[in-house]
């Protein structure tokens, strides 16, 4: 057949074997390795640190406005609580005896009691002033809830529970309020009303046995904190 050459493989000349090569350069070092997996661990905590500082800095920025930059004259009521105590893991139980997480409080504002379910003048007294400090807040009032922890097995009394209706009424046993919440030194936990921000942290306490005049300076300083917090703050949960 013409146009077609066969070619003799036995023309084709064969090229010895090479061995295959590999610079130095081609290989990281161990140490190299090491540093590169140090540095990576640190840009990763860096990074971690600074979302926390993002997520945290709306309410550490409200807070350094309320108890730093305040306008001179100003005097604050509540004691603020060095440092904060945050919601303990636990579960209460309502007045029909079901389970409710604390973590299910978490979004708003409380203002918070805490008394025996028998509950005597003091505790009425503290339920009242719950009630009309929400109330006197305006429309700021749907950013705070009312949260009465009671602290025994002691039967609630039916001519109290109409004022209760849009409170939450839980018993939680007295080592775990005591965890979260305490009094200041020398009084006891029903003495007082309790301040919790919107991430469960137990951050405020007006001085006990609250009356008319100290529940109006109570009042402002209420306000001042939702005007504080009300960049990052919203009503509801």
């Amino acid at each position: 057949m013409s146009g077609f050459k066969l070619s003799n493989p036995a023309a084709k000349k064969e090229l010895p074997d090479s061995p295959l090569s590999m610079t130095v350069h081609d290989m990281p070092l161990p140490g190299d390795v090491v540093q590169a997996d140090a540095q990576r661990t640190r840009m990763g905590r860096w990074k971690m640190i600074a979302m926390m500082l993002i997520c945290a800095s709306p309410v550490m920025a409200s807070y350094f406005t309320y108890y730093v930059l305040r306008p001179e004259g100003r005097r604050v009521y509540g004691e603020l609580i060095q440092p904060q105590k945050d919601m303990p893991q636990a579960t209460a139980k309502n007045l029909q005896g079901e389970p409710v997480t604390l973590d299910s409080l978490r979004g708003q504002w409380l203002l918070v009691t805490v008394s025996s379910g028998a509950c005597d003048e003091r505790c009425q007294q503290n339920l009242y002033f719950q009630r009309q400090l929400r109330e006197i807040l305006g429309r700021d009032k749907d950013r705070v809830d009312r949260l009465w922890l009671v602290s025994d097995d002691a039967p609630v009394a039916q001519t109290l529970l109409p004022a209760l209706s849009t409170a939450h009424v839980l018993r939680l046993d007295k080592a775990s309020v005591q965890s979260w919440i305490s009094p200041a030194a020398g009084q006891q936990l029903q003495d007082h009303l309790y301040v919790v921000d919107p991430m469960g942290n137990f951050m405020m306490r007006f001085p006990a046995h609250m009356d008319v005049p100290s529940a109006s300076k109570a009042k402002r300083d209420l306000e001042r904190l939702l005007k504080a917090s009300a960049s990052w703050d919203k009503a509801g949960r």
